[in-house]
């Protein structure tokens, strides 16, 4: 089942009182001026693309509800003095395992935009919840982030300085879990 929704990022600043005007990508990329550099790159935090809910030992039959971000995906614009305007999609995968109880979850995961190899700029939360049909044990979504607006110092920063992260939002146990290399995997026994 692949399903999609929208979601709006807040404007960022830089600096106190620097911000700009919401537009999407299709919107910016109508103008002939190219991009003064590349885009940020878009990727998932290692340590926190995917959650695994254990109820007891580390067990398959302890597995609830999962969920791993597959792919992240984003497309920018960006020209003269105007901030950088992306847009983001990532392919997300949610399991219910042997533990789960009931048959919707709620998720949060994060989209950060960080200044590449100093630190978070601006970060939001956003929910996600998921429906599992009688008998299903895998749903699959595709979430987009629209117009994310990223200002720029001068006009000749480049988007290579900046970096947009994603995540769920974790216990510091499925942090821990994550980190030690074991996977209970959304995908796992397909054909």
């Amino acid at each position: 089942m692949f399903s999609s929704s929208v979601r709006s990022f807040a404007a960022l600043a830089l600096a106190a009182g620097m911000l700009s005007g919401c537009q999407t990508v299709s919107n910016v990329l109508e103008s002939p001026e190219p991009n003064a550099g590349p885009c940020p790159s878009a990727l998932s935090l290692y340590d926190a693309h995917r959650i695994v809910e254990i109820n007891g030992e580390v067990a398959y039959e302890n597995i609830g509800f999962t969920g791993e971000i597959l792919a992240v995906r984003s497309l920018c614009s960006y020209y003269g003095e105007r901030p950088i305007i992306a847009n983001l999609e990532m392919d997300m995968g949610f399991g219910r395992g042997p533990a789960a109880v009931g048959e919707t979850r709620t998720y949060e995961y994060f989209v950060a935009v960080t200044r590449r190899d100093v630190g978070v700029i601006h970060k939001e939360v956003f929910p996600i919840t998921v429906r599992f049909d009688r008998g299903q044990d895998r749903v699959f979504l595709t979430e987009t982030i629209d117009a994310i607006s990223i200002p720029r110092a001068e006009e000749t920063t480049s988007g290579v300085n900046f970096e947009i992260i994603v995540g769920f939002e974790l216990t510091p146990e499925q942090i821990a879990f994550n980190r030690s290399g074991q996977r209970f995997r959304v995908a796992a026994g397909q054909d």
